[in-house]
């Protein structure tokens, strides 16, 4: 199994970035995929995850509600996380993770350090 996170990078605040994670060695049936951010001296936070084989349901974090947006590309394998509206406050190194589907871990965005992570991508947002 293998995650690879992309399209960090320095934006503006008001500006938009759309991060991929490229999942590889497992289909999106077996996992859901989350992606959590840890920012400068801060706790890890889950930010979002997205159950394709559970009707592609989606979970967010509560704060991120409205801003944020995570998808799915099966022919892909690829998940994205649309971030609109961007605060200096998103600024962070965003990792994708691979979690088992079932279960409360997806909507309650919770992963695991025994998990599958991806290497993690950075956006920093500037005032």
């Amino acid at each position: 199994v293998q995650l690879q996170a992309s399209g960090g990078g320095l934006v503006q605040a008001g500006g938009s970035l759309r991060l991929s994670c490229a999942a590889s060695g497992f289909t999106f049936d077996d996992y859901a995929i989350a992606w959590i951010r840890q920012a400068p001296g801060k706790e890890r936070e889950g930010v979002s995850c997205i159950s394709h084989a559970d009707s592609h349901s989606t979970y967010y974090a509560d704060s991120l509600k409205g801003r944020f947006t995570i998808s799915d590309d099966d022919a892909k394998n690829t998940v994205y996380l649309q971030m609109n509206s961007l605060k200096p406050e998103d600024t962070a190194v965003y990792y994708c993770a691979a979690l088992p589907r079932f279960g409360s871990r997806c909507p309650l965005i919770q992963v695991a350090e025994d998990d599958y992570w991806g290497q993690g991508t950075l956006v920093t947002v500037s005032s």
